[in-house]
Order: C-alpha cells, then structure tokens, then sequence
C-alpha cells in the first residue's frame, strides 16, 4: 500500500512542478517581469525549500523530486526578477 502512495505523490509532484515551468520559460524568453510580485516569490522559495528539507527527513523521494526541481524554477524567477527589473 506504501507504494500506491508513493505513487500518487510522485504523480502530484510532476503536474504541479510541471505547471510552474511555463512560467519560467516565457519570463525568461520575454525578460518581462512586470506581472510577478517579488515578496510572492521569495515567500514561495522559503516554502519550497522547506518542503524539500521536510522532503528530506522524511526521505520521501516524491516530495524531494518535486520540490528540488521547483526550487530552481523558483529560484530562477527571483533572479529574473531582479535582473530585469525596471
């Protein structure tokens, strides 16, 4: 049963993590980070990285894929947005 579980976290953390990377990428093609609200990203990066290292504690492989991939997108975002900021 372990296993199902582990399972359906693994299939939620690829169609959440999934669905931030659009994002990314027309930030990064456009350079426009007029719309994005850098409290709001720095607040989603502390989180995710606390749900990487809960991830971590708990070794559940599903919570670490998804949140260290997140991680750098998020990252990203931040970094975007303070290099292309007008």
């Amino acid at each position: 049963m372990d296993n199902y579980i582990e399972i359906i976290g693994f299939i939620a953390a690829v169609l959440t993590t999934a669905a931030f990377l659009p994002q990314v990428y027309k930030t990064w093609k456009t350079k426009d980070v007029s719309a994005l609200s850098l409290p709001m990203l720095l607040m989603f990066f502390i989180g995710v990285l606390g749900w990487l290292i809960y991830g971590v504690l708990i070794d559940s492989p599903s919570m670490i894929f998804a949140n260290a991939i997140t991680l750098v997108s998020s990252f990203l975002l931040v970094y975007y947005k303070i290099k292309y900021q007008k």
